[in-house]
Protein backbone atom coordinates (compact mmCIF):
# COMPACT_ATOMS: atom_id res chain seq x y z
CA UNK A 1 0.00 0.00 0.00
CA UNK A 2 1.38 3.38 -0.95
CA UNK A 3 0.81 6.70 0.77
CA UNK A 4 -2.36 6.88 2.88
CA UNK A 5 -3.15 10.35 1.57
CA UNK A 6 -3.29 8.96 -1.97
CA UNK A 7 -6.10 6.58 -0.96
CA UNK A 8 -8.27 9.07 0.95
CA UNK A 9 -8.64 12.20 -1.19
CA UNK A 10 -11.06 14.35 0.83
CA UNK A 11 -14.07 14.28 3.13
CA UNK A 12 -17.43 14.93 1.50
CA UNK A 13 -19.31 17.57 3.49
CA UNK A 14 -22.89 17.90 2.26
CA UNK A 15 -26.29 17.97 3.93
CA UNK A 16 -26.75 14.26 3.35
CA UNK A 17 -23.26 13.40 4.63
CA UNK A 18 -23.86 15.50 7.75
CA UNK A 19 -27.15 13.72 8.40
CA UNK A 20 -25.45 10.32 8.02
CA UNK A 21 -22.74 11.38 10.51
CA UNK A 22 -25.40 11.33 13.25
CA UNK A 23 -25.42 7.52 12.81
CA UNK A 24 -21.63 7.35 13.31
CA UNK A 25 -20.98 7.12 9.55
CA UNK A 26 -18.67 9.40 7.57
CA UNK A 27 -18.32 9.96 3.81
CA UNK A 28 -15.01 10.35 1.97
CA UNK A 29 -13.94 10.76 -1.65
CA UNK A 30 -11.40 8.03 -2.37
CA UNK A 31 -9.14 6.97 -5.22
CA UNK A 32 -11.16 5.22 -7.95
CA UNK A 33 -9.02 2.06 -7.94
CA UNK A 34 -8.76 1.61 -4.16
CA UNK A 35 -10.54 -1.30 -2.49
CA UNK A 36 -12.34 -1.61 0.85
CA UNK A 37 -9.34 -3.09 2.68
CA UNK A 38 -7.05 -0.23 1.65
CA UNK A 39 -9.69 2.36 2.62
CA UNK A 40 -10.21 0.73 6.02
CA UNK A 41 -6.47 0.61 6.77
CA UNK A 42 -5.99 4.22 5.67
CA UNK A 43 -8.85 5.54 7.83
CA UNK A 44 -7.70 3.55 10.87
CA UNK A 45 -4.11 4.80 10.57
CA UNK A 46 -4.91 8.44 9.71
CA UNK A 47 -7.62 9.05 12.31
CA UNK A 48 -6.70 6.37 14.91
CA UNK A 49 -10.23 4.92 15.07
CA UNK A 50 -11.68 1.42 14.71
CA UNK A 51 -13.69 0.97 11.49
CA UNK A 52 -16.72 -1.31 11.64
CA UNK A 53 -17.78 -1.31 7.97
CA UNK A 54 -16.88 0.25 4.61
CA UNK A 55 -19.34 0.74 1.74
CA UNK A 56 -18.17 2.05 -1.62
CA UNK A 57 -20.07 3.72 -4.47
CA UNK A 58 -18.76 4.62 -7.93
CA UNK A 59 -20.21 7.91 -9.21
CA UNK A 60 -20.27 8.39 -12.98
CA UNK A 61 -19.36 11.86 -14.24
CA UNK A 62 -22.07 13.97 -15.87
CA UNK A 63 -22.04 15.30 -19.41
CA UNK A 64 -22.09 19.09 -19.33
CA UNK A 65 -22.21 21.94 -21.85
CA UNK A 66 -20.43 25.20 -21.05
CA UNK A 67 -20.68 28.07 -23.56
CA UNK A 68 -21.34 25.61 -26.37
CA UNK A 69 -18.40 23.37 -25.49
CA UNK A 70 -19.31 19.83 -24.53
CA UNK A 71 -17.41 18.26 -21.68
CA UNK A 72 -17.59 15.52 -19.11
CA UNK A 73 -16.95 15.57 -15.38
CA UNK A 74 -14.63 12.88 -14.08
CA UNK A 75 -15.84 9.70 -12.43
CA UNK A 76 -15.06 9.28 -8.74
CA UNK A 77 -15.59 6.88 -5.87
CA UNK A 78 -17.21 7.53 -2.49
CA UNK A 79 -16.66 5.51 0.67
CA UNK A 80 -19.13 5.47 3.55
CA UNK A 81 -17.26 4.56 6.73
CA UNK A 82 -19.12 3.13 9.73
CA UNK A 83 -17.34 3.36 13.07
CA UNK A 84 -17.77 1.24 16.19
CA UNK A 85 -19.89 2.64 19.02
CA UNK A 86 -18.00 5.09 21.18
CA UNK A 87 -15.61 6.03 18.33
CA UNK A 88 -15.63 9.56 16.92
CA UNK A 89 -13.91 10.96 13.85
CA UNK A 90 -12.80 14.59 13.60
CA UNK A 91 -11.72 15.40 10.05
CA UNK A 92 -11.50 19.11 10.71
CA UNK A 93 -8.07 18.55 12.25
CA UNK A 94 -9.07 20.08 15.58
CA UNK A 95 -9.70 23.49 14.03
CA UNK A 96 -12.75 25.23 15.49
Amino acid sequence: MNNLYNTILSPIITEKATKVSENNQFVFKVKIDSNKREIKKAIEKLFKVKVKNVKTIKIKGKNKVFKGTKGRRTDYKKAIISLNKGENLDYSGGIS
